[in-house]
């Protein structure tokens, strides 16, 4: 094969070139502006004073975002499953037992993947589209005496958003570990990490962070921590295979905690090359987050939820689950008897540029999930995603109120306690 001064392929894809779209789904989602611009600023080397500096400050912000003092706060280079992984293998030792309450498609991830841990896994179950009480939970830690209680906080595959107040001092009762999945939760959905009494928290950016998936926010408290410290598989760094400590070593190099801990802990003992662009934009996400304000950030994923739901409902669909516990920024809608969900997802896609979600395990092609999360909890996307789905559904066949999808969320606006818009910059 012969090489050319100028590549005929690359000539011929040219640059990307991504189609606008306005994603609505439970996430990813679209990204703050301030996000992408701030992802566009230069690299710098991973032991540059700058990047010692920024990395200090993404620490401090997260502590900020997660409600903590813990100073066991960083971020994992990884989608948010690569922090659900992190705090999972770092945390269990082969031959723990691990309780997992199941309300959605994830709780079936934290048991695969404490499963691997070598874990004995006890999982509990209630129907999708419910919660748990927290007396169901305590029970469960009473049967199992589990080491770990590890559980989802809002389940995007059933838009259910579990109770988590009551359950750190049963934890703490019991001296049980309690670990929290938050990627689709945090920002949107109030999330007290020491209030609550929770050991570890893991997210992602790309649900009400509004940023691009790829970096992974931890927060662990002390109590965590010392159990991470107690596993490190190289002691203080030092690549020296006389000080592996065998017996009960994290089984993933990359994941493991305690060595990242030191990556990102005052001597910077290198761990692996620091995902620089990813830790400018997990910056400003909690930059976008914070200039906002937790509460008034948590208020406005409510509005802008409460005008979704109002607005499916306008539209005469149902919505799915106990809406108690609906997370307020997905809703879970029944798609209409005889019509084909994926065929009016692919039309909204193809003729208005908007993605809303499919489904799940028992929920496959029953309910669309739709959000309302990051920079699309606003009044513009609600409003042109119902008027959309509005005139999709027409053209499948089915019966709905001329403008019942924006009136019903017009009203709901207008009733809402707080205003609709806020004025973050997220430009």
């Amino acid at each position: 094969m012969t090489t050319r001064a100028t590549s005929e392929l690359s000539a011929d894809l040219g640059p990307i070139d991504p189609p606008v779209r306005l994603l609505m789904g439970p996430g990813p989602i679209t990204a703050y502006p301030r996000v992408l611009q701030a992802m566009s600023a230069q690299l710098v080397g991973q032991y540059d004073p700058f990047m010692t500096a920024t990395m200090n400050e993404v620490q401090a912000l997260y502590r900020e975002v997660f409600v903590t003092s813990n100073d066991a706060t960083l971020v994992v280079d990884g989608t948010a499953r690569a922090g659900i992984e992190a705090a999972l293998v770092s945390l269990i030792s082969p031959g723990d037992r691990v309780l997992v309450p199941r309300f959605g498609r994830f709780g079936h991830l934290l048991v695969e993947i404490a499963e691997r841990c070598g874990a004995q896994v006890h999982a509990i179950d209630v129907e999708w589209g419910r919660a748990f009480d927290a007396e169901s939970i305590e029970a469960a830690i009473k049967a199992v005496r589990p080491k770990l209680l590890a559980i989802v906080h809002g389940d995007t595959s059933t838009t259910i958003a579990q109770p988590l107040d009551e359950l750190g001092a049963i934890c703490r009762e019991y001296d049980v570990l309690f670990y929290c999945d938050a990627t689709a939760s945090i920002a949107g959905n109030r999330l007290l990490t020491d209030e609550w009494g929770i050991d570890a928290v893991s997210a992602g950016l790309q649900k009400c962070l509004g940023g691009p998936s790829g970096s992974a926010p931890v927060t662990l408290s002390p109590r965590a921590a010392e159990v991470i410290e107690s596993r490190k598989s190289i002691e203080a760094g030092i690549r020296d295979p006389d000080s592996v400590v065998r017996e009960n070593r994290v089984q993933s190099n990359y994941f493991d905690l305690g060595q990242i801990l030191d990556y990102w802990g005052p001597n910077r003992l290198n761990h692996h090359t620091e995902a620089t662009t990813m830790l400018y934009g997990a910056r400003e996400c909690a930059r976008v987050l914070l200039d906002e304000g937790l509460d008034n950030c948590m208020s406005r994923h409510r509005v802008h939820g409460d005008a979704m739901l109002a607005g499916v409902q306008g539209l005469g669909l149902s919505a799915f689950g106990d809406l108690r516990y609906k997370m307020t920024n997905v809703v879970g809608v029944h798609i209409p008897e005889g019509v084909h969900g994926e065929a009016v997802r692919a039309d909204l896609l193809t003729d208005y540029g908007i993605e809303i979600g499919t489904s799940f395990g028992p929920l496959h092609g029953r309910i669309w999930r739709i959000g309302t999360m990051g920079y699309n909890a606003r009044r513009d996307a609600v409003l042109t995603t119902l008027t959309a789905l509005e005139s999709v559904l027409r053209r499948h066949g089915v019966k709905v109120p001329v403008g019942g999808g924006g009136d019903a969320a017009i009203e709901s606006y207008a009733s809402a306690d707080v205003p609709s818009s806020t004025g973050v910059s997220v430009s």
